[in-house]
């Protein structure tokens, strides 16, 4: 599997991963032309090999026509750019959907905003729609956002792995005005991602950085084994006092067997909801993408018998699948917290059976592959026979034992 290794020693944002990811080998026309699908204008893109304490690396820059007022984080101050314009999340919906990219591009730019829009809404008590961005909704974040959700996809990163992420301190000027670093939509993006203080006092993670890096990596931590094909760096703005200034991205083939990935944790505790209404809530979160749904017998305030309805997806799923919990139960919040797990290798195949070519998972665990039944695949055969549903289980289970 070709797994791209952040490593973030010193922080992250936008235009630094778009840089590490030219500087590994994506194709900076291949970049601009796919950008200048989106409806907007008025910018010109540019990249240049620069120095951070002797160590070079790709510098990704988006220049805009006016400067009113600035904008914080890795870019440099003097870059010229067009007016913040506020946007909302319906307006950046028209212009990511008007853009010639792929479903899957389009759905995880949007899931990136839908995340900041969940979490700017908390902090200024404004429902998700009636955010509007400023810094975040400009021109040249809409541009690091798609861009390096569409170069992952371009040079076929099929899992990203984050360090643990280096977060400064001190103060910022923003739209809304002197604020506190790390800043208040970036923690709440990392709620439950592993970080580290830097002991610099700069912005060291973005907004934008964070989004991200929660709504794309597949897990964090240390680097997973791997057998490395290339390695880029991308350039920040600005010299740091102890550390070059420098995102670090590793690309390669993970070596080991099991992977280690980062699932994301729905909780909620229910008392008043009929059963048949829960039985509609699994099926409806399995078609919206959920891994696992289940359902506890808890004992709730009041001694009244309840539900805990625990959901488990990955990361990027987290804001469909709560909209969901809160429209098809009575909850009145939802608990979550990132979780990592330990996942087998597996792959689905057909073998010969008396029923016919079937379906089997193949699992490969210690270097030994074993073939495990699907329950659907072995009911349809049950049915069809006139067979208990054990024997097709056993027959295939056999196959572990002679082979």
């Amino acid at each position: 599997m070709k797994t791209a290794f952040l490593d973030c020693f010193s922080g992250l944002s936008g235009d630094m991963f778009l840089g590490s990811l030219l500087d590994a080998g994506l194709s900076f026309d291949t970049l601009k032309q796919c950008l200048q699908t989106l409806p907007f204008h008025g910018y010109k893109l540019e990249f240049k090999r620069e120095m951070r304490q002797q160590i070079s690396g790709t510098r990704f820059l988006v220049h805009l026509d006016k400067n009113p007022h600035g904008k914080h984080g890795h870019k440099k101050a003097e870059q010229t750019k067009s007016a913040h314009e506020n946007r909302g999340l319906e307006a950046i919906g028209e212009i990511i959907g008007r853009g010639e990219l792929t479903d899957s591009v389009k759905a995880k730019s949007m899931a990136i905003f839908e995340s900041l829009a969940q979490v700017e809404g908390h902090i200024h008590s404004l429902p998700p729609e009636e955010v509007h961005f400023h810094e975040v909704g400009a021109v040249d974040s809409i541009i690091d956002i798609v861009g390096t959700v569409f170069a992952l996809e371009t040079l076929g990163i099929e899992r990203l792995v984050v360090s643990p992420l280096s977060l400064g301190s001190g103060f910022i000027n923003t739209a809304h005005g002197r604020i506190p670093v790390p800043a208040p939509a970036t923690l709440a993006l990392l709620k439950g991602i592993p970080v580290t203080n830097s002991g610099v006092r700069q912005e060291m993670v973005t907004p934008t950085g964070a989004a991200l890096a929660t709504g794309l990596a597949d897990s964090f931590g240390a680097m997973p084994p791997m057998v490395v094909q290339t390695v880029g760096y991308g350039v920040g703005s600005r010299e740091l006092p102890d550390r070059p200034n420098l995102l670090r991205i590793i690309i390669g083939h993970e070596t080991e067997e099991n992977q280690t990935d980062t699932v994301i944790v729905l909780e909620t505790n229910l008392d008043d909801m009929r059963p048949e209404g829960l039985g509609y809530l699994m099926e409806r979160l399995f078609q919206a993408g959920a891994l696992d749904v289940v359902f506890f017998p808890a004992q709730m305030k009041k001694n009244r018998p309840g539900v805990q309805v625990q959901v488990v997806a990955r990361p990027d799923q987290k804001d469909r699948l709560v909209k969901i919990m809160v429209q098809e139960t009575t909850t009145l919040g939802i608990r979550f917290r990132y979780s990592q797990r330990i996942v087998l290798n597996r792959s689905n195949e057909e073998i010969e059976s008396p029923w016919g070519r079937i379906g089997v998972k193949r699992v490969i665990q210690n270097e030994v592959a074993r073939l495990v039944p699907e329950y659907d695949v072995c009911r349809e055969i049950a049915l069809k026979h006139n067979i208990p549903l054990r024997e097709i289980y056993q027959w295939i289970e056999s196959l572990n034992i002679t082979h």
